[in-house]
């Protein structure tokens, strides 16, 4: 009992303190692929095989109650820490390799995610190439605020030249 207590609360701490978490059902995946799962999410997340029972309680506990419906069958939790995002895309690039993972769904900033919609997330651009472009687009309207400005500048020195 002391260790499934544990267990819970190790549980709870990782849902309380994670951005966001993905939940899938690695039936049929070895050691190996789960280890190079593992590595391909590091930087952004933690990935836990979980008892169902055990972490139902521990969800319930940090207040996410949608994932119960979902917690069937052989699961692992994938505790997001960094960029949802991209750990997104990792899961679902390494399910596309490995069609035994399959994607049941998610948390991300309080809502409940079906997997059409963490697929959605993970076709999104990376965070930086999505800074770049904006970064880019402001760098192309000031170029052409410059250029209105010092074509208004030399409208005015022409007419008083005149």
């Amino acid at each position: 009992m002391a260790n499934k207590e544990a267990s819970v609360a190790e549980l709870t701490n990782l849902f309380e303190s994670s951005t966001a978490v993905l939940l899938t059902e690695y039936r049929g995946l070895t050691v190996a692929q789960l280890k190079q799962l593992r590595n391909n999410i590091r930087q952004d997340a933690s990935y836990a095989v979980v008892k169902n029972t055990l972490t139902k309680i521990a969800a319930n506990n940090a207040g996410i109650s949608t994932l119960d419906d979902d917690l069937n069958g052989p699961s692992a939790v994938a505790f997001v820490h960094g960029d949802f995002v991209a750990t997104a895309k990792a899961v679902r690039d390494f399910a596309k390799a490995n069609p035994n993972l399959v994607i049941k769904g998610g948390v991300f900033e309080g809502k409940s995610l079906d997997a059409d919609e963490v697929n959605k997330y993970a076709s999104l651009e990376s965070r930086e190439v999505l800074l770049a472009k904006a970064a880019g687009m402001m760098k192309a309207t000031m170029g052409k605020a410059a250029a209105t400005i010092d074509a208004l500048r030399e409208k005015l020195e022409t007419a008083e030249a005149a």
